[in-house]
């Protein structure tokens, strides 16, 4: 059955979609030089890293992706730091095929730094092994799936079965990574993760799937957490990450409104950067939405490296 055509996909020459393709992979290779040679990650006693970079949903946004890391580069609590992607890598935007390019490189070149796994992904890695059902995989197309495919300089022409093998044997190496790809990761006083996580449960018994898929149940949940928690998934108003008592929301919109925003956590010095790239590819530090719900912000205990102002 022509799913693609149930959906009202129409078929795209190959060669130019595969042109487009490795063009948007080429410009994010020369985007991203700057993360060669690969640094030292300053690390505690216990081989975790001191300085973490959190970067949430690039959504196939391969250029934003490249960019705000060229634009981290020169960052110096960023330059030691370990790189964690929380998850929404693909779907929706142009290149997804580029962004896990860019996962694997930093997995590779950047010693500590790891993915979590996000629905969309999740979504992915499924239609990879072949574990979606027909209506699954209807769904997964229309929120972003379709692009995904043509990523890879695949024309959506309904085989999905011949689509998933040609993925597969063109970009093996995406395929582990999602495979290996973590749900939650607890870094002192930090848990880093897609979704969230359910409140009402100790933050080492979480269920993957809420740490994917979670989304009312933790983002109004008032009051502290044994964990801060960093996170994705729900979209911030304003082009802004939201700090609130016990969550630090990084996901603005990169697919929707074109602003990519990552985390800097300096964990010996106990501070917290913002920085953000538009779709102009002007990169700059942003300041965090802070939501004082009546327990003040993590940003009361945790404050910027130094002020704004005195900032290059």
């Amino acid at each position: 059955m022509d799913l693609l055509r149930r959906l009202g996909f129409r078929r795209k020459p190959a060669d130019g979609t595969r042109a487009f393709a490795d063009r948007l992979v080429s410009m994010t290779d020369d985007l991203i030089d700057a993360l060669r040679p690969a640094p030292s990650v300053a690390l505690d006693e216990t081989g975790l890293p001191l300085r973490i970079v959190a970067i949430a949903d690039t959504h196939g946004e391969s250029r934003l992706f490249a960019r705000l890391l060229q634009g981290l580069h020169g960052i110096e609590t960023a330059r030691d730091a370990a790189i964690y992607l929380l998850g929404d890598l693909v779907d929706r935007g142009p290149d997804s095929r580029g962004c896990l390019d860019i996962a694997s490189r930093i997995l590779r070149e950047r010693p500590a730094s790891r993915v979590f796994l996000g629905n969309h992904d999740e979504w992915f890695l499924r239609f990879l092994k072949g574990d979606l059902s027909e209506d699954e995989a209807l769904n997964w197309l229309s929120q972003g799936g379709s692009e995904t495919i043509e990523s890879y300089g695949l024309a959506a022409d309904g085989n999905l079965s011949r689509v998933k093998d040609a993925v597969i044997e063109t970009a093996p190496d995406h395929l582990a990574l999602l495979n290996e790809a973590e749900a939650i990761g607890l870094v002192g006083d930090f848990a880093f993760v897609h979704a969230g996580v359910d409140p009402a449960k100790p933050l080492d018994a979480q269920d993957p799937h809420d740490c994917v898929w979670i989304r009312a149940p933790f983002m109004r949940h008032e009051g502290p957490l044994s964990h801060v928690v960093v996170h994705g998934h729900t979209p911030q108003k304003g082009r802004r990450p939201t700090v609130t008592e016990n969550r630090i929301s990084i996901d603005t919109g990169a697919c929707f409104v074109g602003t990519m925003t990552a985390v800097v956590i300096d964990r010996a010095a106990g501070s917290i950067d913002f920085y953000a790239v538009d779709r102009g590819g002007t990169f700059s530090e942003i300041a965090a939405h802070r939501l004082d719900r009546g327990f003040g912000t993590v940003l009361d205990r945790f404050g910027p490296s130094r002020p704004m102002a005195a900032k290059g």
